[in-house]
């Protein structure tokens, strides 16, 4: 957690009458970005659809308005209706059915994928409900417009909810467009929360303070400075000293049953927000359900599982598509093999002992992109930089490198082989990364999770940091892999990766 935040300790009141709405409008106004961003996304749809569905209509049908749709009377005289009229209707139709599709809800915008699920889904609603009224009043509207009028426009619409992203994350790092979130809790639920939560940035929640029960005035919680402020008469007071808009409750512990119904009472509509942190970490999304049992919120978390359908699925998406991916780049694998070989002496490809799925060894392979016998100076190289006793053997600056191998490692070009591996069976497209048998040495038990899928040539490793993420950060980014996969999920991961491979960041070794 960055060091700048400061945690306060304040005791909200617990049966205290809210203030009148009027009193807060002031903090009302600080927390119109939600409002604004969602104005934002609305004129960027329409701008959008207009585009998209107008252009459609005139790459199909051409300028001339003289194309029409016809709809047939009781007496079969066709009446003519214009396809700009037509248009207009749709385009109108499709900003309704994204508003009220939850499309630009704050809780969705910014991060994860039901956003772009909500776009498509609200976008595939409205192309049912078109096909079923042309269907019953036998609407004669031409088929290829209305074919590519959609897909076009769902993924017009999603790139500039994705572009709409960037921006926001650029903006929610520096503290903007965010919720403002109070902690309340325990000593050690606040640090945990909190330590989350400076890990996303673009999820955009942003600790401005802390009410930690019976912490002592003058002490440190983890580096940050805590003191005991003065009583408030409500909660809502105490929000607006922080100027905060969200209250989240990170433990079970703090409040009584009673002391959280009170609380959020407290909160003004609209205007404040609370949110319940359950102790749950690295917990993917799919896996959670929220069923209301005798007035009991109670949070069900699915066991994850990797057999069956989503077993084959995800074997049968590894072979086409590393067998498509092997066609495709024939020639310029080729190449880099000829590069290789002309450049330094020694094999083409490099050999190596990985362990994989369950723990059984398979051979790895890579072009080589180091020179002959690199192997043996390994341990050498580890100890004389201080980590040859954690997992991830990694050389800073290796002077083992080639000159086209610092090429190849720095775009992963060197990784291309290991298509054949994912072919054989050996490994995935996407999973946690291949280790060596004295780096599964060192692991824990809990870091053994890892071995219960097949490793991939790409993964949340790679593409989170690479070199400069700790082990700690890896294991946890491997292990959230582990207990959440689904093929949308890797599809996103391949999608990233293409990113990173094209532009390599620092970390890129």
């Amino acid at each position: 957690m960055s060091s700048d935040v400061q945690t306060e300790v304040v005791t909200p009141s617990s049966a205290r009458e809210p203030r009148p709405a009027e009193a807060a409008q002031p903090v009302g106004r600080r927390r119109d970005w939600r409002r604004s961003y969602a104005r934002r996304l609305a004129v960027t749809d329409f701008l959008a659809l207009v585009w998209v569905v107008f252009g459609v209509q005139i790459v199909w049908l051409g300028v001339d308005d003289a194309d029409s749709t016809r709809i047939p009377a009781p007496g079969e005289a066709p009446l003519a209706v214009s396809y700009t009229i037509v248009s207009i209707v749709l385009t109108a139709l499709w900003v309704f059915s994204l508003r009220f599709g939850g499309t630009r809800n704050y809780r969705v915008v910014g991060a994860g994928s039901t956003e772009y699920k909500l776009v498509a889904d609200a976008s595939v609603r409205l192309f049912g409900l078109v096909a079923i009224i042309a269907f019953i009043f036998k609407i004669d509207i031409a088929r290829g417009y209305i074919l590519l009028a959609f897909p076009v426009g769902i993924v017009v619409l999603l790139f500039f909810r994705w572009a709409w992203r960037q921006w926001l994350a650029v903006e929610r790092s520096q503290g903007r467009f965010a919720s403002n979130v109070l902690l309340i809790g325990s000593e050690q639920s606040v640090v945990h929360i909190a330590t989350q939560l400076s890990r996303d940035t673009s999820a955009g929640y942003r600790v401005v303070g802390a009410w930690v029960k019976g912490y002592p005035a003058g002490a440190e919680l983890e580096g940050m400075p805590v003191r005991t402020s003065q009583e408030y008469d409500s909660i809502v007071e105490a929000l607006d000293t922080f100027g905060a808009d969200t209250v989240v409750v990170t433990s079970s512990d703090a409040l009584s049953p009673q002391e959280l119904r009170e609380l959020s009472w407290q909160l003004l509509p609209g205007i404040h927000h609370l949110v319940l942190a359950p102790s749950l970490t690295d917990v993917g999304g799919p896996r959670i359900h929220t069923r209301p049992v005798a007035g009991l919120p109670l949070i069900h978390v699915e066991t994850p599982r990797s057999e069956g359908w989503k077993k084959y699925g995800k074997r049968s998406f590894d072979v086409l598509g590393s067998g498509a991916m092997l066609l495709a780049l024939s020639i310029p694998l080729l190449l880099v093999a000829l590069a290789v070989k002309l450049t330094s002496r020694g094999r083409v490809l490099y050999r190596q002992e990985r362990v994989g799925l369950n723990g059984k060894p398979f051979e790895m392979l890579k072009f080589r992109s180091m020179r002959e016998n690199a192997d043996s100076e390994l341990q050498q190289l580890l100890t004389a930089q201080g980590t040859d006793g954690k997992p991830l053997f990694k050389v800073k600056n290796d002077p083992r490198l080639t000159s086209i191998g610092k090429v190849l490692r720095k775009y992963s070009i060197d990784e291309f082989p290991q298509l054949l591996n994912v072919l054989k069976g050996d490994m995935s497209l996407v999973g946690p990364r291949p280790q060596r048998e004295a780096e599964v040495a060192l692991y824990d038990n809990i870091a053994y999770r890892r071995l219960l899928i097949k490793p991939g040539m790409s993964g949340l490793w790679q593409i989170s940091g690479r070199s400069e993420l700790s082990w700690e950060d890896a294991i946890r980014l491997d292990l959230f892999y582990v207990e959440n996969w689904s093929l949308m999920g890797d599809l996103n991961i391949l999608w990233r990766t293409v990113k990173a491979v094209v532009a390599p960041g620092a970390s890129a070794i």
